[in-house]
C-alpha cells in the first residue's frame, strides 16, 4: 500500500506537506524543498506485559521499573513498544528515500492502544531535500522540529541526525505506610512512595533517551514533549489493595554540529532548560 501511494504521489508531479505556510517558507530560507508527506504504521500484539506485583515476590514495595530488568516489570512491553516505534520510523524513512528526500521534518509520533489490543504507533511528517542536490546514498535524517526550528538549527550550525525516544514504566505497590499517607485524616503530606515511583520513571526514561542519541551518534537532542500518566489497578497478589504504574515518555530530536573533521571528546551530560515562560519547556542535554 505504501509504494502504491508513494508511485501515485512521484507519478502526479505534485507533492504534498504537513507544513503550515511559515513552516514552508523557513525551510526555503535555508535551502530545503518540500518532496512530499511520508508516513509509517505499526501495531505490535503483546502475549504478555511482564507485569508481577513485587508483593507477591518481595518485601520492600520498592518501584520497579522497565529498564532494570527486573522480574515482573514491564520489560516486554517496553521493548514491543521499541520495535513498534523502530518499525514505524522505518516505514517513514523508506517513503522518504524513494522520494529522493535528505530528511523528513515535523515528524508527529503518537502512541496508542490499538482496539484489539497492543501499542500502535503512527509517525508522520514531510519529506525534504536540499535544493540542487541529488539525492544522498545514506539514511535521510529525521527531526520532531517544526520547520521554523528546523531553520534555526541550520543556521546556528547544528543538523538533525534522528527523532529519539525514551519510554519507562514504572510500578509500586500502595503498602500499608502509603494507604496511611493517602487518608483523608492525614491531611496536606507528601506520598513518599509516589514521588518515589515518578521520579525513577523519568529518570529511567531519561536513560533510554540518551542510549537513543549515542546510537544515532549525535552531541545532544532537544526534547519536545514530556509526557506522564499514571493508572491505578488491582493488585493481583493482594485483595483490596492497589498498584500504582507510571508510563513516562521523552521525545525530541537529536542533534549534531556540522562535521569538523576531527575526533570529538566525550563530555558529560548537560541540561539546558528554556527561560522564557511563554514557551513550552525545552531540555537539552550535551552527551
Amino acid at each position: 500500500m505504501g509504494q502504491a501511494r508513494i508511485a501515485q504521489i512521484r507519478s502526479s508531479g505534485t507533492w504534498g506537506s504537513a507544513l503550515t505556510s511559515d513552516e514552508f517558507a523557513a525551510i526555503r530560507s535555508v535551502g530545503f524543498d518540500p518532496v512530499g508527506q511520508v508516513f509509517g504504521a505499526a501495531v505490535y500484539s503483546v502475549g504478555h506485559d511482564g507485569y508481577r506485583c513485587p508483593a507477591t515476590w518481595r518485601t520492600l514495595p520498592d518501584p520497579q521499573v522497565s529498564g532494570s530488568g527486573d522480574p515482573g516489570s514491564f520489560g516486554p512491553l517496553v521493548r514491543a513498544m521499541g520495535q513498534a516505534r523502530e518499525t514505524a520510523m522505518s516505514r517513514l524513512v523508506a517513503e522518504c528515500r524513494q522520494l529522493g528526500g535528505h530528511g523528513v521534518v515535523g515528524v508527529r509520533l503518537s502512541i496508542g492502544s490499538f482496539p484489539a489490543g497492543g501499542p500502535e504507533f503512527l509517525a508522520i511528517g514531510t519529506a525534504v531535500r536540499a535544493e540542487g542536490t541529488a539525492p544522498a546514498p545514506g539514511v535521510p535524517f529525521t527531526s520532531g522540529l517544526s520547520g521554523q526550528d528546523f531553520a534555526k538549527l541550520i543556521m546556528t550550525g547544528w543538523v538533525p541526525a534522528g527523532l529519539v525516544l525514551g519510554i519507562s514504566i514504572g510500578s509500586r505497590h500502595d503498602d500499608l505506610p502509603t494507604a496511611r499517607q493517602t487518608r483523608v485524616t492525614t491531611g496536606n503530606a507528601e506520598v513518599a512512595g509516589w514521588t518515589e515511583l515518578v521520579s525513577e520513571s523519568r529518570r529511567d526514561a531519561r536513560r533510554q533517551l540518551e542510549g537513543d542519541v549515542r546510537r544515532f551518534g549525535a552531541e545532544g537532542v532537544v526534547i519536545q514533549t514530556m509526557p506522564l500518566r499514571v493508572r491505578q489497578r488491582d493488585c493481583p497478589a493482594q485483595v483490596g489493595r492497589h498498584d500504582h504504574v507510571v508510563e513516562a515518555t521523552f521525545t525530541g530530536t537529536a542533534v549534531t554540529r556540522f562535521a569538523t573533521g576531527g575526533p570529538r571528546q566525550a563530555r558529560p551530560t548537560l541540561t539546558v532548560m528554556s527561560l522564557n515562560p511563554e514557551r513550552d519547556q525545552v531540555s537539552r542535554f550535551r552527551i
